[in-house]
């Protein structure tokens, strides 16, 4: 649930679109420019948004490690769980592009 596990899954998307004969860049670059409702850009969107809850969940948890008086444990609980779920959630869909991109792949023309 870290940033390397997002990683990792951003390089299995990028080698499985490059298998499909699209521009990687396209997939996992978020600075590059893509236009609204695009697949690739609200794929990237998703993948930026479980980023940011898990380096949010992060940064409280050890700022509520430091002692700081202005979080509760209930709060960076919520947080870290909101992250947990989030990564969840893009791991299954993930796993679904992948079994949708093999059938495809093994249909018979």
């Amino acid at each position: 649930m870290t940033t390397p596990a997002i990683q990792s899954a951003l390089q299995q998307m990028q080698s499985l679109a490059s298998q499909a004969g699209q521009r990687p860049e396209t997939v996992t670059q978020p600075g590059a420019a893509e236009q609204p409702g695009s697949f690739g850009g609200e794929l990237a969107a998703s993948l930026q948004r479980i980023n940011d809850l898990q380096q949010t969940a992060a940064s409280q948890a050890e700022a509520f490690q430091r002692g700081d008086s202005n979080l509760a444990l209930n709060d960076v609980m919520v947080d870290m769980q909101k992250a947990g779920v989030a990564f969840e959630m893009g791991l299954q869909v993930r796993n679904r592009m992948v079994s949708a991109y093999r059938d495809v792949m093994n249909m018979q023309v």
